[in-house]
């Protein structure tokens, strides 16, 4: 626990206020900051002390499976254990996405079995967007048997709308409505907080379970919440079914005649019923009533920010909508839409742009309620009045696209010189940004010495990852299939050391593919990569599809005891390498072999007959042998995460090898060779008054040493004597008194981009930040855009500040105050300089020159020069006012 006592500057006033980390939880009554994985926490916890202002003795089951971006909510989960048990919430990570939400359908029938020790209990599945598309018929089956007395479960749909860490961009409403379970959408911490009880009581109302829609710019997110013990104080509607009211009551007898009883009470009472709340308790509610509105705007969840935020860089606050005659209507419901507050929003409108992420989902809904009114007016979202595309369907909308459609929609009946500055500003930095892509000419030839486009910031395999070695293989005829996990990243890489790829499947698809393949190709074997957490979670079963089938495939288990895309955690149902290759034969794999860096620990292990043992220096051998034998073969590759071997290194719970290796930069000739053999970033191409050379970066080194087969004589390799001992560790004192900054900002707002690689501390900076910003008696907005961040791709982390509550999105075009740049690359690319402006941003960059993956591995590829770098920057901001310094 952190525990600090503050002056809290508030509204002109000062008072002492006692800060706890802890607050975000434990307080039930004031301002909290939290992120948006943080307040899905907090959620059950603040159900269960609702319930016992009701009465009730509640507790809570919570199972599913992780995935970006609740990638880190079973993770704060297990940090919370003691405040878990505290509150009697049980939480069982899932094997998979269908077998938790089977699992959770369990919690609701626990109250109807003799002994029940709870007045009920709540349940809580989450899974990514894909894992939501796999549970439908979990869902579908839990959903038509209802919900246990006292009960309620929300299920957590996790959508990745840019496909910044999924294989396929996704919107989860559809599934959810195919599974008839009511969705709703929030759009910030508060709204999960919110929205969250609400879903609780919703579904306790109406026996359905109810889906939540938390897209990444919400779990991501962090920023202040209001909580109160009389926030949420639910209005319980009620309906009638053949004359009598109806109470919902759980049937999990789902067989004929009962389950057509069920459909029955779903379709005319529960749903009924789900509608009824909806409007009871506002979940959907016209912001800016506008009496005699011209124009409604209808949105959800982040899309309705990102629309205010739009209006009000177009110059259209509350005041200016009503008078121009603009109206709005914030769904929290996606499904079903409640149709009366449709109406009542629709009444007098001459036209309604619907605006959200990816299909017509509102706009098909609200289109299908008013299309019998006599005066109904015109719908436009994904198309206009003419079937022209208006607001895209792909990736995702933010508030400078909306604003162009908006601005043109409003173009026929409001001019304001606020919206013409706007499009023209937003033009202007499109253009600039075009023109930064563009490589200066001179006399109609390319002069890199004016500009430079840096290269991308690539996600890579981490420092010592053990498909470094494991996914490189041999020139052969066979083909290559990829899957989900680490390992994909190989497609993002190098194809000449990692091959071309034939594909890549959903997960637990891998290698079934080839089944389909084989019989129409002269390829004869096929190599596919799996990770060990994919194979327990529905990997298993394409093997054994492939044993039925006679396939020839050889499965590169890589056996890396961690789910390391999402965070590091254990594979549920995962069991020791013995007990896999023994499973293995069982299933009627042909041969095993598994390679290792240190096979002498398997000396005395006992193997199944087709299993042998073999130093992961002989995987190009391995590689051959098992792609000869006819039928399914595995090679089980054993290498232990590298990120996580750090973590338990650093925390003593595994033993850190005393030995490093050191370059001697004069013997080196910087051929590139140890970077190829290892492809390990802390190999990295250093300048010298000698030219190019090679260096180990010894803070990022995880010490897997594959860079020695490096064919060098430059090589020194470094054991200290006797024990280590541990560094002390001094902290410098800050200055006693410090100068008041001068303010070069407006004071009333401040938006604050930090660019950086993954894992180095951007996020931690955000949060740091943001607290201080709490602390200082603010409102808080925070994002972090991460995707595959942690394997040293791109972080960008967003800040925003005001003394009002806010009402805010990501930083838009122009609007930067504080561009940091942690990383020279990430701060020169052209989307983020289009969030600078040169009169409005000032810059703070780390010039430190951090290689990318393809700078280790390639001598032809150099670091761009830092004056061209410099130059773009200083183009797009206050260059009087930029600091340059090389941070490292």
């Amino acid at each position: 626990m952190v525990t600090v006592s503050t002056a809290r500057a508030m509204d002109g006033q000062a008072e002492q206020h006692g800060f706890s980390l802890d607050d975000r939880y434990a307080a039930e009554e004031g301002r909290i900051y939290l992120t948006g994985i943080q307040a899905l926490v907090r959620l059950p916890l603040d159900q269960h002390r609702a319930d016992r202002r009701r009465g009730l003795h509640t507790a809570t089951f919570i199972s599913g499976y992780r995935g970006s971006p609740l990638g880190g909510f079973d993770q704060e989960l297990a940090r919370q254990q003691r405040r878990l048990d505290e509150h009697h919430v049980v939480h069982q990570p899932g094997l998979n996405e269908e077998l938790a939400a089977t699992a959770v359908y369990g919690s609701q029938l626990a109250g109807a079995q003799p002994g029940a020790r709870y007045d009920g209990v709540l349940g809580m599945w989450y899974g990514k967007g894909p894992g939501v598309d796999r549970t439908t018929d979990a869902f579908r089956h839990a959903n038509y048997a209802g919900i246990g007395a006292n009960g309620g479960v929300i299920a957590l749909g996790g959508d990745d709308p840019n496909c910044k860490s999924s294989t396929l961009p996704g919107s989860s409403e559809y599934s959810f409505c195919d599974a008839f379970m009511p969705t709703l959408y929030p759009g910030n911490v508060q709204e999960v907080l919110d929205l969250g009880q609400h879903g609780f009581m919703l579904s306790r109302t109406a026996g359905l379970w109810t889906g939540m829609k938390i897209v990444t710019n919400v779990a991501d997110s962090a920023g202040t919440a209001e909580v109160s013990p009389e926030r949420i104080q639910p209005v319980i509607p009620t309906v009638e079914l053949d004359g009598k009211p109806f109470t919902p009551r759980l049937d999990p007898r789902l067989l004929p005649p009962y389950s057509l009883e069920l459909e029955r009470t779903l379709h005319y009472a529960r749903l009924e019923l789900a509608r009824r709340y909806a409007y009871e308790n506002n979940l959907n509610r016209i912001i800016a009533p506008a009496p005699g509105a011209w124009l409604g705007i209808l949105t959800a969840g982040k899309s309705y920010y990102d629309t205010r935020q739009a209006l009000a860089e177009l110059g259209l606050d509350d005041d200016a909508l009503a008078q121009y005659g603009i109206r709005l209507l914030k769904v929290g419901m996606l499904y079903p839409l409640e149709p009366r507050i449709v109406r009542e929003f629709a009444q007098g409108l001459e036209e309604i742009v619907v605006v959200e992420e990816k299909r017509a989902f509102l706009e098909t809904f609200a289109r299908d309620i008013l299309y019998s009114a006599p005066d109904r007016p015109t719908i436009v979202g994904k198309s206009d009045e003419m079937g022209r595309p208006l607001l895209r369907s792909n990736s995702d909308l933010d508030s400078d696209q909306i604003a162009r459609v908006l601005a043109a929609r409003l173009a026929r009946k409001v001019t304001l010189p606020s919206i013409a500055a706007r499009l023209a500003a937003l033009d202007a930095r499109q253009h600039s940004a075009t023109a930064r892509m563009a490589l200066p000419t001179v006399n109609g030839a390319v002069n890199p010495q004016l500009d430079i486009i840096p290269p991308p910031r690539t996600p890579y395999y981490c420092s010592g990852c053990p498909h470094n070695r494991s996914t490189q293989v041999p020139e052969t005829t066979s083909a290559l299939g990829a899957g989900i996990g680490c390992h994909s990243l190989m497609m993002l890489m190098d194809p000449e050391r990692f091959g071309k790829t034939s594909g890549i499947t959903q997960m637990g698809g891998e290698g079934a593919q080839w089944v389909g393949m084989a019989p129409f190709t002269e390829i004869p074997h096929l190599f596919q990569n799996i990770g060990d957490g994919t194979f327990f979670h529905s990997g298993a079963l394409a093997l054994n599809f492939a044993v039925a089938s006679g396939a020839n495939i050889t499965y590169k288990l890589l056996y890396n005891s961690a789910v390391a895309m999402t965070g590091g955690q254990d594979a549920v149902g995962a069991v020791p390498i013995p007990a896999l290759a023994r499973r293995l034969a069982d299933s009627g794999v042909k041969r095993t072999i598994i390679t290792s860096d240190d096979p002498d620990r398997y000396a005395t292990t006992e193997l199944p007959d087709n299993t042998d043992v073999w130093h992961r220096d002989r995987l190009p051998e391995a590689h051959a042998a098992l792609a000869a034998i006819p039928g399914v073969t595995v090679l089980l590759h054993d290498g232990q995460c590298a990120t996580e071997k750090r973590r338990l290194r650093k925390r003593g719970k595994l033993v850190d090898p005393p030995t490093r290796v050191f370059i001697n930069e004069r013997i080196c000739e910087g051929c590139g060779d140890c970077g190829r053999k290892s492809n390990c970033l802390s190999v990295v191409p250093v300048e010298t008054e000698f030219g190019r050379k090679t260096q180990i970066h010894q803070s990022s080194c995880n010490k897997d040493y594959s860079c020695l087969l490096g064919d060098c004589p430059s090589f020194v390799t470094v054991t200290p004597l006797g024990e280590q001992q541990p560094r002390k560790r001094t902290v410098a004192q800050p200055p006693e008194q410090l100068p008041e900054p001068t303010s070069l900002v407006d004071a009333d707002g401040f938006a604050l981009r930090m660019l950086g690689i993954g894992g180095t501390g951007v996020v931690t900076v955000n949060q740091t930040l943001g607290t201080a910003a709490v602390l200082a008696g603010l409102h808080v907005w925070a994002l972090d855009q991460t995707g595959l961040a942690q394997k040293g791709g791109a972080v960008i982390s967003d800040l925003k500040l005001g003394r009002q509550p806010l009402d805010v999105t990501k930083v838009s075009a122009g609007n930067t105050d504080l561009y940091l740049g942690f990383d020279l690359l990430v701060a020169n690319d052209a989307a983020n300089l289009a969030t600078a402006d040169p009169a409005r941003t000032i810059a703070v960059i780390s010039t430190s020159k951090v290689a990318t993956g393809a700078m280790v591995t390639d001598t032809r590829v150099a670091f761009p020069g830092a004056s061209s770098l410099r130059a773009r920057i200083d183009r797009a901001t206050r260059r009087e006012h930029n600091v340059y310094l090389d941070a490292q």
